[in-house]
């Protein structure tokens, strides 16, 4: 075979091999339900309505391992956009991954708040429900972290006994829900300590860009950051998330701040994320 047509043959392969391996995460034992390993349980709550989001309503659950005792109060981590994080089928299966670092004493035991962003009901009949999400998640407002702080914990505080420090407490999210978790923690690192982002929407959507800029020129806040994206995220009138997703790492290393970044070929979505979600949570509750 002639050199040329030979190197033609190798690249169109090695091409063809990086086609098929990119954006190809797959789920580990951990994120799996375990034989031997008890079950927590996850209930839907009767649909929120909220005075912090005025004219609101949101679905949410919560997760409470099996591992549970009254009499301990018990850490507590809350996920936007919960019904993705809850889906037993899909990407992330948070509960199951739960069920095993707990069982294994990877991480305490730690009850769940799976949280949808708000919507508002259509005035008028027949009229669909508009979303609050970007309003509530993308914006550089304490808005959410008081939302969470008045409304949502004492709520679950009523049933469960959560502890009431901030070491205690995680918070995480994907895409405008990754740069709201972050953003509660920011501005409340009193009620936060642990931010866990998926594919963040560090871009300007709603000024979000400015947080490398932020976290330079402020004094580092005691708060833990586990960052994860991919270099085929989105690249739009926003801005690149690979750009900014690097530029926030970059920040947070000079200000030596807790953190990790994991960069890797994935696209806008929870495929990685939800892979290494068992790292992620291993690292993040480490001590």
């Amino acid at each position: 075979m002639p050199f040329q047509q030979l190197l033609s043959t190798v690249l169109v392969a090695a091409i063809a091999a990086i086609a098929v391996a990119k954006d190809d995460y797959k789920l580990g034992p951990e994120s799996l339900k375990q034989p031997g390993v008890p079950a927590g349980a996850v209930t839907q709550m009767p649909a929120w309505k909220s005075n912090i989001f005025p004219g609101t309503v949101r679905d949410w659950w919560i997760y409470v391992p099996a591992q549970y005792d009254a009499k301990t109060p018990a850490c507590v981590m809350i996920f936007q956009d919960g019904v993705w994080y809850r889906d037993p089928k899909g990407s992330f299966r948070a509960p199951t991954v739960f069920d095993n670092l707990i069982h294994k004493k990877k991480m305490p035991v730690t009850i769940g708040i799976f949280l949808n962003p708000g919507t508002i009901p259509g005035s008028d009949k027949g009229k669909k429900a508009r979303s609050n999400r970007s309003f509530e998640y993308d914006r550089l407002s304490d808005q959410y972290a008081i939302f969470l702080e008045k409304e949502i914990l004492p709520e679950v505080g009523k049933k469960y006994k959560l502890r009431q420090d901030a070491a205690g407490r995680a918070i995480c999210g994907i895409s405008s829900g990754g740069i709201c978790a972050f953003t509660a923690a920011w501005e409340r690192p009193d009620l936060f300590s642990k931010v866990l982002s998926h594919v963040g929407s560090f871009t300007n959507i709603r000024g979000g860009d400015v947080y490398p800029s932020l976290i330079r020129k402020t004094e580092p806040k005691p708060i833990r950051v586990f960052l994860q994206d991919g270099s085929g995220d989105l690249d739009n009138l926003h801005g690149s998330w690979p750009l900014a997703n690097q530029s926030m790492a970059a920040a947070l290393k000079l200000m030596k701040y807790d953190y990790r970044f994991e960069f890797g070929d994935g696209g806008h979505n929870g495929k990685h994320g939800g892979a290494i979600l068992p790292e992620s949570l291993t690292w993040l509750w480490r001590d």
